[in-house]
């Protein structure tokens, strides 16, 4: 029997591979693939990534900022793993389980566009702003009305990134190649202007809070608009269907803006009361998220 004729064959071939310690195999019935992990070979690949990082990442921080102690980089460095391993896990699943396939080159290409350019952008912060790294680490929210928008925000995700893969599988939508191309370039530029408002605040966190040695930030993005974070993003929530091959999942993505808006009307508040010069700092800059209209 020729192996590259046969999916699974071949799929165990070119993914065995290029990850030696893992091992593909059939799941069910219908010999549905699945990914496993060598016991013997978790430990050493493990340690074998967080040795590689820790290597990478002995540096100068950024202007500003203090060097961190060995034991917290070492510390960050298992949590920075352990977050990001999980969210890409995450997000794999949030496609291919619906779809119930491995077939679904939207998901693939999509995954690389945003997992690729953020293995080298985790390593760059972990070498020049660690403690930045560490604010983006946060998910838990002290405002009682950041609370109440991440609960309406849920069921908005989960349809918008959900969708895609029940599409792939009933086949509802029949996007364009070009236009999954295209609206993945879309993705790719809106995350770059991420890191670039990363790079420009230290003080940038997941959550709504204010540090201790917070400062205004006034300077590149933040010169044109207030919220330059949430305009990077919201171009990628909204094309981010079409990327994955589905027009119906545009429907929930649409209304995810309108969270973030109102996570902006709470955000400003907070700041206006805890952060010394926000008050001053929006009547230079007019502009919440589109220079000369919001």
């Amino acid at each position: 029997m020729n192996s590259y004729k046969n999916p699974f064959i071949f799929s165990h071939i070119v993914f065995t591979k290029f990850y030696p310690g893992f091992d593909i195999m059939p799941s069910d019935k219908r010999n549905r693939p699945h990914i496993v992990l060598r016991e013997e070979e978790n430990n050493k690949i493990t340690f074998s990534l967080l040795r590689s990082i820790e290597f990478m990442v002995h540096s100068r921080s950024m202007k500003g900022e203090k060097a961190m102690p060995a034991a917290d980089r070492k510390q960050l460095i298992k949590k920075v793993v352990v977050f990001f391993g999980l969210a890409a896990l995450i997000m794999a699943a949030t496609f291919f389980i619906p779809a119930g396939t491995l077939n679904y080159w939207q998901a693939w290409v999509y995954l690389g566009v945003l997992l690729g350019p953020m293995c080298f952008v985790v390593v760059y912060f972990l070498k020049k702003s660690p403690e930045l790294l560490e604010r983006r680490l946060r998910t838990k929210e002290k405002e009682p009305e950041q609370k109440a928008i991440i609960k309406l925000a849920y069921p908005l995700f989960l349809a918008a990134f959900l969708l895609p893969g029940f599409d792939r599988r009933f086949g509802w939508s029949d996007v364009p190649t070009w236009l999954a191309i295209a609206a993945d370039i879309v993705v790719l530029a809106s995350y770059l202007m991420v890191v670039r408002v990363m790079y420009e605040n230290r003080f940038l966190s997941r959550v709504v809070e204010v540090d201790q040695k917070q400062e205004v930030i006034r300077t590149g993005p933040y010169a044109v608009v207030r919220h330059p974070m949430y305009a990077a993003v919201i171009p990628m929530y909204i094309i981010s269907p079409l990327a994955l091959g589905s027009f119906w999942a545009l429907i929930p993505a649409a209304f995810i803006p309108l969270i973030l808006v109102a996570r902006i009307f709470n955000e400003e508040e907070v700041l206006g009361r805890e952060l010394e010069g926000y008050i001053e700092y929006t009547r230079q800059v007019k502009y919440r998220l589109i220079p000369g209209i919001w």
